[in-house]
Parts: C-alpha cells; structure tokens; sequence
C-alpha cells in the first residue's frame, strides 16, 4: 500500500484524552454496545448517502446499500465497512479527530456521578459519543473513507495521545464510498475476553439484539461444517468440509412498518433505546398506523428521564422525518408543538415528495395534518395512563409535567380543554396529588371556589397562617409549588365554573355579612393604630386590615387585584435575569393583623411613634418569612426585635 502524502501525526485535545482515556480503561461492563454504535454509524452514512444521491438528480449513482462485518482470527481485528457518504479528509479530523464537543464535559461529570452511586448505565448511547466505545475493546482503530469522487484517507490511533491520518493510493479499498472501521482487539484477559466478539455466534447475537431492525442489510461470511456425500448422496460418517456462505443478520424490515400486532413492547423499547441512545427503557411507546386520506407511519416514545440538555438552548426537539422510507431529516420541529419537546420518535410518509426540500416541508400541510393527529394521539395516551396506571403516570407528570402547564399558559388557554384534566397537584388533604376534577368532585356543598396556594416548597406552604383555617374547615386547598402553576390557573380562569383562588388574596366574597361587619368594626375601632401601622410601612405594603383566618398566626401578608407575591417574585426575577429592570411589576400587599392573637391587645394600645414603627417592621418581616420569602435587612429586624424585647421585659 503505497502513500500520496506525508502521514499527518495529530495530539489529541486535553478533554479528548480524559475521554478515551477512560473508554481504554473499561469504564462500562457492558462493552458489547460498541458493535451496536458502528454499526448505527454505518446505517446513518447509508442514509446520508442515499437522501444525497436522490437529492442530486443522478449525478450520485443509486447502489445496492450494505453493511458488512469482516473478521481476521490472526490479526484479530473485527472490522464495520458501509458503501454509505465517507468522509473528507476535513470531515474525518472534526468527526473522529476532536471528541471535546458541547456533550463531552457534561459526559464526563455525568461518568463521575455514576462512579460515586457504583451505577453501570450507557451514557455512551445517552451522550452520542458512540465510534469512541471501540476503544473500550480496541488496541487500535483503523479508519478507511472516501467520498464519492474524491480520495480514501486512513485514521489511525491507538488512543489517548494521538493519531495520524494519511491519504491512501490503493482505491480498491473503498471502490467508490464509504467507510470501513477496523477494531483490533485487545489481548484476552482472566477478567475479560475480547476475542468472543470474533466468534460468528457472537457477532450474530448482538446483531440481533441490537440491530435487527437497521434498514439495510448487515452481511457476514459464515463458515460451517457439512457432512462429506458419497456417491449415493448419503454422509460419510467422520468425514466434514467447510461451507462458507454470505450471511444477512438483521430482519431489515423498519419496525414502523409491521403490523402492529406483530410488534411487542420488548421490541418497541430495545429499538428505541438503539435508535435514540437512550440506556433505559422509555414510559411508554406509541405504535401509529394512520390510513386514509393521510397515510403515515410513527412510533412515538416518551423518555423515562429527561434529556440532560433538555432546558438548555442547545437542545433541539423533533421528531425524525422518512418519506416512503428514506431518511430525510433527524429532528424535525414541526412534527410536535413546544409543550412535547421531550417525546422522541419517528414518522415515515408515503404522502411526501422524496425530493422535498425543507422550505417546502415547512409549509406543507401534510406535515401539519401529522403533526395535529400525533400531538392528539399523544394526549389521549397521556388521559389512557392517567386514568389506568395512576403511579405511572405520576412518574411521567414528575419530569414533565410543567411542559403540559406550559402547553396552556403560552397558548393562551387554547389547549385548556385538552390538558386540564392531566395536571395534578399536592393539596392539603390529599397524600396523593390530584387533579382538578377530583378536587371538585369533594367539593363542599355550598363552596364555590377551587382554593390554592403558592410557594417554595410544599412544607413552606403548609406553614402559611391561613393554612390551618382551611384545614379545620375541612376545605382543601391546592398546593402549588412551581413557578409556571399560578400562572397557569389564571390562564385557565376556572374549571367546571368553579373559580381558582387564592387563600391569600383578599376575598371578601368568602366572608358572611357578621365576619364583613366585623372586621370594618375592627378597623374603625382601631383607625389610629391601623393608620400608622400603615405609614409606617409606607412603600411596602399598600393596606393594614384585619383577618379571622390567621390561627395562632399574629399576621400574614395577602395581596390583590390578581398578582400574588409569588407571581411578582417570578416576574421580577424574571426581569432581572433579562436585565429590564423597567419590566418589573409590584403587588398590591395588604397586611392582615390576628384580632385574636394576644399580641394584639398589646401592640394595639402603643402609642409612640417609633415604637408603633419598630412593631410595624418587625410584623412585616415575620409574615414575609411566613410566606417564604428572605427578610431584606437582617440586622434592621434584629435589631427592633431585641429592642421590643428588652422594653417589654
């Protein structure tokens, strides 16, 4: 093999190096997958290569797409070849020559956390650096590409440090296109045997296991023993030849296109974890076979965990695109609305143009029929899971329940009949989360609202002094601890004509005629009190009143006219994350005062000023924590704290 050009020796990059280093080391026990990756490798150059030569009008031959695996017992290389798009040489450096790409550092924190917990998952599938397994088995790698009309170039490397790439004379090696990937195994060990992935048993298996449905068809040599004939036709006892024959491994049949019942779960949810990267088995799997006016296939997965880009700009939603089973685009956005980011999956249409270009599918209506029928299909499974696997359900609602929230507030209660029903919440009464039809179907005779509350945290909530009001009323309230759920309610306005609100918002409506008339005799009673109490939070709060709802609570702070503290907190945030400090909004707060309470006989009859202005501040600041927020001057609170206790005592 003679060479056009000088051997280019390269260094690896720093992350590139801790990478493979850790894939030579042996990181997984499960090193098998590494077949599984080159071999999804190959199919996807195949794909890319034949989308390619529809899409150039003939000036790319059309072939008969293979995979082959190759073995050599005594140089003890297993090697992937695919007749699929090949490299340039520019292409093999950036896909093979620099692994430090966006996942790699989260790929590696990801390893030591797995490390810490003494877990085995495939986070080689999960973070696509998946040609890089092979090193898990490889003492070296050989890599032979060629782009069609263009020259073969081989990448070598024995990991960790470096690797060369050299141009190649001989073009019998790759005839027109493709890729082969040639892995020579490491020497056997006690621990491990690495010459079992050469065995034709072996390499059938994991074909089968992780492969069967690849597209294309993935060939083998297999070499057995025959029975030597006599001239009769019959054995020859003792007496055996070799037979080698070129052997398909993989049914090729895509598994959207069988019959549905002849496809199990078990199949469902290997292919999903072979083709999305995924190292567990997903919630649940969708088989959809649309006929009709509009025919298409789609198999459609939610993930049992979220991405762990999922909310991260980079990530991409989508759903992989085929036409009459040609590949044409990995994710496109358009087949699932923003609320569904994270379910994963697949459609192949015999409606759509194989030469459809992407502007064209963006605003094809065949497109957007799909997409409205498999969001549907998607929901409906969601109400299915909902209604007969409770437990499951929850899990599901657990990791993705706030896209649901989402799908209501940003369509501006467009989807409410829809999604409603599938959001569930903790509430007072309940151990269980439970969703608004359950809430109402317990409802009091003569209560009209679905009452809430909003916070932190579930035990932050509990702890407002409303709280025990309703509890001893038997009343129960929704416990809403995300920033997107009263935003959501106020989205939805009510449901079954029963209004969501707020056990800290005013709400004289909920008050009989004797508790009104109370609490205006209260407020009469004491003007003065009230009136410096409330020039004395001057700019905090917009109203001093009276609550009968408070308990053992001395105070609390509510608000009005829609805007909790909760829901400026977030907007502010909001703001300021932004750096719009003009967008930032203000509650109206109002500070309820425990007629009750025995402290209030007592600061009710103070009369300096000052000391009125200390008690004032220090009420705020306790029914601010009672809420959940932090106190904005730590040392003032103190401070008039321990002055109000030293002259009280």
């Amino acid at each position: 093999m003679e060479v056009l050009a000088m051997k280019e020796e390269k260094k690896f990059q720093a992350e590139s190096k801790e990478l493979l280093g850790l894939m030579i080391n042996s990181i997984y026990s499960n090193k098998e997958v590494f077949l599984r990756e080159l071999i999804s490798n190959a199919s996807d150059a195949i794909d890319k290569y034949k989308f390619t030569a529809i899409q150039s009008e003939g000036k790319l031959p059309i072939k008969d797409y293979f995979i082959r695996i190759d073995k050599n017992q005594e140089q003890r290389y297993l090697q992937v070849q695919d007749n699929g798009i090949g490299m340039t040489k520019e292409e093999l450096e950036k896909n093979l020559g620099t692994i430090a790409r966006s996942g790699t550092k989260e790929f590696l924190k990801k390893y030591e956390e797995m490390k810490e917990k003494k877990e085995d998952v495939d986070l080689i599938g999960q973070f696509g650096v998946g040609f890089y397994s092979a090193f898990m088995v490889a003492k070296n790698i050989e890599v032979y590409t060629r782009v069609y009309g263009g020259k073969t170039y081989l990448f070598a490397s024995a990991g960790v440090e470096s690797y060369t790439v050299e141009d190649i004379e001989d073009e019998s090696i790759i005839p027109d296109s493709g890729t082969i990937v040639r892995v020579y195994l490491k020497d056997d060990t006690d621990e491990e045997k690495y010459g079992a992935y050469l065995l034709d048993y072996s390499i059938e298996d994991l074909v089968k296991r992780y492969s069967d449905f690849i597209r294309y068809p993935i060939k083998m040599v297999e070499t057995h023993k025959e029975d030597d004939l006599d001239e009769e036709g019959k054995p020859i006892e003792g007496k055996t030849h070799d037979v080698t024959e070129d052997k398909t491994l993989n049914s090729m049949v895509p598994l959207w296109k069988k019959n549905k019942k002849d496809v199990t779960d078990e199949e469902l949810y290997e292919f999903y974890k072979s083709r999305f990267d995924d190292y567990e088995d997903p919630l649940f799997a969708l088989n959809i076979k649309a006929e009709g006016t509009l025919e298409y296939s789609a198999l459609i997965f939610i993930p049992s965990h979220a991405p762990y880009n999922l909310y991260s700009q980079d990530y991409e939603k989508g759903l992989a695109l085929y036409a009459k089973g040609i590949f044409i685009s990995e994710k496109n956005k358009d087949l699932v609305p923003d609320y569904l980011k994270f379910v994963r999956g697949l459609v192949d249409s015999e409606d759509l143009s194989l030469n459809i270009s992407r502007e064209m599918l963006q605003k094809s209506p065949l497109l957007s029929k799909m997409a409205k029928n498999i969001e549907k299909k998607i929901v409906e499974k969601l109400k299915e899971l909902k209604e007969n696997d409770y437990e499951k359900y929850l899990k599901f609602f657990q990791v993705y329940g706030d896209f649901l929230k989402f799908g209501i507030y940003s369509t501006y209660g467009a989807k409410k009949d829809d999604l409603q029903d599938l959001l569930v919440f903790d509430s007072l009464l309940s151990e269980k989360k439970i969703s608004f039809k359950d809430y109402v179907d317990k409802l009091k005779e003569d209560q009209k609202n679905i009452y809430y509350a909003s916070g932190k945290t579930k035990e932050s909530i509990l702890m407002l002094p409303e709280m025990k009001h309703y509890k001893d009323a038997g009343i129960d309230v929704l416990l809403l601890c995300e920033n997107i759920d009263e935003f959501t309610l106020q989205v939805l306005g009510d449901y079954a004509s029963h209004s969501f609100k707020n056990i800290t918002e005013e709400d004289k409506d909920s008050l009989s005629d004797d508790e009104k008339k109370q609490i205006e005799d209260l407020v009469n009673n004491n003007k003065r009190f009230v009136d410096d109490m409330t020039t004395s939070l001057k700019g905090k709060v917009d109203e001093v009143t009276f609550s009968l709802k408070l308990g053992d609570a001395p105070v609390s702070i509510s608000s009005k006219n829609g805007l909790s503290l909760n829901m400026e907190n977030t907007l502010n945030n909001q703001a300021e994350a932004r750096k719009e400090p003009e967008s930032k909004v203000k509650a109206t707060k109002v500070l309820n005062l425990n007629p009750n309470h025995p402290l209030f006989e007592k600061i009710s009859k103070v009369q300096d000023e000052e000391e009125v202005k200390k008690i004032a501040s220090v009420l705020y600041d306790e029914a601010m924590m009672l809420e959940g927020f932090e106190i904005e001057d730590k040392q003032e609170f103190l401070k008039n704290l321990n002055d109000l206790l030293t002259k009280a005592y």
